[in-house]
């Protein structure tokens, strides 16, 4: 007993420690330690003749969360190393090809695609075109029986394990609920969704454990992998209607997972005094206009694995070892309380430093099956 309460001292400690030193706010205002606080120095370069460039998903790069935080890494590496840049928005999947031939046709070195959706017409133009370097955001290509990457030398996964940050989000609307319902949806049924509606899911029943407690999850059981989900990641009048719906059920927290249609479902929560939790990037900072509702965000830096991938381009160090964002290397994290900070007890954010510990050491385990392997 003794030495968990030191660790957990430690672990409080060391989260105001990041929050000062991360962002410069109140460590009061900070979550355990975002993945924006973990910095990273890129190095300045003169790559004039490179040409880096994108594909984003339907959702379109203004979609103030997923493909918005990668093209923030394109725009880096402009910045930075100086690239040549094209970016190529698609509006339904049957974009997806044409627009991957179209930046081939652009001389492009170097081509991201990003999310999931993406993976066959990425990889069926990779092995089409062995001298140009591949990278997409949120899918790997694996054996299905063995885990082994499967992916040609030109073409590298980018993929992060938000189970982790979902399963403290999780935790901490369970633990501010006042109804004794939270409720998420997703845009899809597909694994870089699910993963977080698991670990949110993972996490409340945790919280359940450990209080004693019977906060509900509407919307997703990770035991049916059934759930409540838009169907697209476009329509913000889909996200508000399922919203509605989880509202209506009791849900008083909702944690969205689909792109600008999950913006859908924080409009539901502003008119219905709810909160909610945002995803992929700071919430507060992509759609500042819900800040006031926004208790967290579940953050992943795709920004610096995008930019990363284009770095090792440019040098010649380019290889298809698939890169997985995590808590360890700052890929994943929690963004800063901000407005909610004053209504969150410091006994719960200390709680979840804790468990953030936990996750780290291995002494808390995410059951999803949708964790990517690192």
């Amino acid at each position: 007993m003794r030495r968990m309460a030191r660790s957990l001292a430690l672990v409080a400690a060391a989260t105001l420690v990041v929050a000062g030193c991360g962002r410069g706010e109140d460590s009061s205002n900070a979550g355990p330690k975002t993945a924006k606080a973990v910095k990273v120095d890129f190095p300045k370069l003169d790559a004039s003749d490179y040409k880096a460039c994108m594909v984003s998903d339907s959702g379109g790069f203004d979609d103030k969360s997923f493909n918005q935080t990668a093209k923030d890494g394109l725009d880096n590496a402009v910045k930075d190393f100086k690239v040549q840049s094209a970016a190529v928005q698609s509006k339904a999947d049957s974009d997806y090809v044409p627009n991957i031939a179209a930046l081939v046709n652009q001389n492009c070195k170097q081509i991201t695609t990003v999310g999931f959706l993406l993976g066959d017409a990425t990889l069926a133009s990779a092995k089409k075109n062995p001298n140009i370097d591949y990278s997409i955001v949120d899918f790997s290509y694996s054996d299905p029986k063995t885990g082994a990457n499967t992916a040609p030398k030109n073409l590298q996964g980018l993929i992060f394990d938000t189970a982790s940050p979902s399963f403290m989000a999780g935790y901490l609307a369970a633990s501010q609920t006042k109804s004794g319902f939270v409720g998420t949806f997703g845009g899809a049924p597909i694994p870089t969704v699910t993963i977080y509606m698991d670990g949110f899911w993972e996490g409340v029943q945790y919280y359940n454990q450990q209080k004693k407690k019977d906060v509900k999850v509407v919307g997703w059981d990770e035991t049916t992998q059934k759930g409540s989900f838009t169907g697209d990641f476009e329509a913000k009048g889909k996200g508000q209607t399922v919203a509605d719906g989880l509202i209506q059920q009791g849900a008083d927290i909702l944690f969205p997972v689909a792109g600008p249609a999950g913006l859908g479902g924080l409009q539901a929560a502003k008119e219905k005094n709810a909160k909610a939790i945002w995803v992929d990037t700071d919430g507060c900072v992509s759609a500042a206009e819900y800040c006031d509702i926004l208790l967290t965000s579940v953050m992943k830096g795709m920004d610096v694995a995008v930019q990363k991938s284009i770095q090792a381009g440019i040098q010649k160090k380019f290889d298809n070892t698939p890169y997985v964002g995590t808590l360890e290397n700052g890929g994943v994290g929690l963004a800063p309380y901000h407005d909610a900070s004053s209504t969150i007890p410091d006994k719960t954010k200390t709680e979840i430093a804790a468990i953030r510990y936990k996750l780290l050491h291995g002494d808390i385990t995410i059951k999803s099956k949708a964790v990517p392997k690192s």
